[in-house]
């Protein structure tokens, strides 16, 4: 089986190899426990260590504001950039462009071999605030005719959506990170409930604070098509990025 390294020497071992080339795989977690910091380091790993390019798509952070983020870690995007083996992109959820068609240029276009999309809860509260008016996003809102007679409630809708919207993806079978908010409160595996069953795998990353002590965990929950180690993992978040530290996996 192919399989796409993070480069994450930790990760990668509890993964068995790495991901399953072409899997979607959605990280989820609350804010600061570091989703954003893994897509990254996986994008860049990809890049420097393996040559494969990159493609970063961003609903919240704009290019400077990753350069920034990059940086701390001693990360050089730009250098990365003029060799052709990344793109980093903002897409604006408010300016009524079709998603899906921008992404299917960008993929068309650069040809990466990874992909990050950097949120689905941005894209999700976009749904549920533009309903099913003529700016809708993503420009899918047809869909959720299909549902009828079910009533359509603007949570109905915007699951509809999201669904179609990662079938869509699926379809580049290019080996691709999601992420997505965790509520502490929820249950589920994301903040709209409907990612985790379409997605290929889900990780979990979580920030415990205890009196003055704090410590990050990741938990590779589900992983299509390969073997993982079950446990959740202690990482670190160190200024060369996330870190997984060294234990006995069963696999």
């Amino acid at each position: 089986m192919l399989r796409t390294k993070t480069g994450i020497q930790g990760l990668d071992k509890a993964l068995n190899g790495g991901f399953p080339e072409g899997n979607i795989v959605l990280v989820s977690g609350g804010a600061g426990t570091g989703k954003s910091t893994l897509c990254l380091q996986f994008i860049i790993n990809g890049a420097k260590l393996f040559g494969e390019k990159g493609l970063y798509i961003s609903t919240e952070q704009n290019e400077e504001e990753l350069q920034k983020q990059a940086s701390s870690f001693g990360w050089d995007i730009s250098e990365l950039q003029k060799k052709g083996l990344l793109k980093i992109t903002y897409f604006d959820i408010g300016s009524g462009e079709n998603f899906l068609k921008r992404v299917d240029e960008m993929v068309k276009s650069f040809q990466p071999k990874r992909i990050v999309i950097d949120s689905m809860t941005t894209l999700t509260d976009a749904l549920m605030i533009s309903g099913i008016g003529e700016k809708e996003p993503f420009s899918l809102v047809q869909i959720a005719e299909t549902v009828s007679p079910i009533p359509r409630t603007d949570q109905i809708i915007s699951k509809t959506i999201l669904y179609s919207l990662i079938k869509e993806i699926k379809k580049f079978r290019l080996t691709t990170l999601l992420t997505s908010e965790l509520y502490e409160e929820f249950t589920r595996l994301s903040a709209d409930g409907v990612s985790e069953f379409i997605a290929d795998g889900v990780i979990i990353l979580h920030y415990i604070g205890a009196g003055a002590a704090t410590f990050r965990t990741l938990r590779v929950r589900k992983m299509r098509y390969t073997d993982h180690e079950k446990s959740s993992l202690t990482c670190d978040m160190t200024p060369k990025g996330i870190e997984i530290k060294q234990q006995e996996f069963n696999l």
